[in-house]
């Protein structure tokens, strides 16, 4: 049930990360969720979109450098301490967080966490036996 994110090499320089959106924009993608990694010379923008694959390769038409990851994606309650649960359930089943970013969902009382793991599907497992909400590709697409 992983969710497939484009990670896109993006120099340093103006208009850089315009002209990623651009692509995606003409290419009818939506941008879900984003982070940015950087350093003096490039950065990694990470994105989960309505379609990795349309995106991918409308980025790669465009000579952007892309890969695209499985990262676990999990609906949290957007209050006080939600984002904490499931860490705690993470940090007590000993499995390591490499990164981590949210994003806006389409309830108010809900949150939306994108999670980079060694073992995604033995984190979602645990994630949704501790009652969590796993999120697919298909309803990112929905928004």
């Amino acid at each position: 049930m992983a969710v497939k994110q484009l990670s896109v090499f993006a120099e340093n320089r103006t208009g850089s990360i315009y002209e990623i959106t651009n692509t995606l924009s003409t290419a009818g993608i939506n941008i879900r969720a984003f982070s940015i990694a950087d350093t003096q010379n490039y950065g990694i923008l990470r994105l989960i979109v309505s379609d990795p694959r349309a995106a991918a390769m409308a980025l790669s038409t465009e000579g952007k450098i892309v890969s695209v990851t499985d990262v676990v994606s999990v609906q949290i309650p957007d209050r006080q301490g939600g984002l904490t649960e499931l860490l705690r359930v993470l940090a007590e089943a000993e499995i390591p967080v490499e990164y981590l970013y949210a994003f806006v969902a389409s309830s108010p009382d809900q949150a939306y966490v994108v999670l980079r793991v060694e073992d995604n599907a033995k984190t979602e497992a645990l994630l949704a036996e501790k009652g969590f909400v796993i999120l697919t590709d298909e309803i990112i697409r929905q928004g």
